[in-house]
């Protein structure tokens, strides 16, 4: 057992983002725990915070199939446009993608943004937490760079988009490592 959570038994992430998955799959196991990719879908109420979102999710999630799983939902949010996408960014991401946004911010000399990523955690007494990470950064003026997905070609931190960092130094510093060092350190505290 560590911090209440059997570590040989395997934490499940409720995610059908590949992308995700690998970050978090990195990270917990490098820290001694085990995670299983649970592809299953949730309804996502509309609210604009994301921890409201994430939340329902997971209390949704573990009257279905128990408890032991978590899931993580991120968004961008841009300043100069009141936090849009937020909450809304997949569906953003979706529809618009990152040259929507940088039409939005065209001539726009405020390009401050951050990404912000929610984990809810049910343990399998229906108990739930949340976790948050921030990283802030800005919205560039061009796609740049390979790696990640989403918006990652347009989020600027330091001089560097996030897609132009190896996902191994986006680990060490995004949004969703923070959060999941805050899940980790309290799993290992329980």
């Amino acid at each position: 057992m560590r911090g209440g959570v059997d570590i040989n038994k395997k934490i499940r992430f409720v995610t059908s983002n590949e992308g995700k998955f690998g970050e978090a799959r990195e990270i917990l196991e490098g820290r001694g725990f085990e995670i299983e990719r649970f592809d299953v879908g949730y309804p996502e109420i509309q609210s604009f915070e994301l921890e409201e979102v994430a939340n329902y999710g997971v209390k949704y999630l573990w009257e279905k199939f128990g408890g032991d799983l978590f899931l993580e939902d991120s968004g961008l949010f841009i300043d100069s446009l009141n936090g849009f996408p937020g909450v809304f960014s997949a569906y953003a991401f979706k529809t618009i993608g990152d040259e929507g946004i940088l039409r939005l911010l065209s001539g726009n000399p405020d390009r401050e943004a951050y990404f912000k990523s929610v984990i809810s955690f049910c343990d399998e007494d229906g108990n739930s937490n949340l976790f948050s990470g921030v990283v802030r950064g800005r919205i560039s003026e061009e796609e740049c760079g390979k790696y990640g997905f989403g918006f990652d070609p347009i989020f600027l931190y330091g001089e560097e988009t996030f897609a132009e960092i190896s996902i191994e130094d986006k680990n060490k510093i995004s949004h969703r490592r923070r959060a999941l060092n805050d899940f980790i350190d309290w799993l290992e505290g329980r």
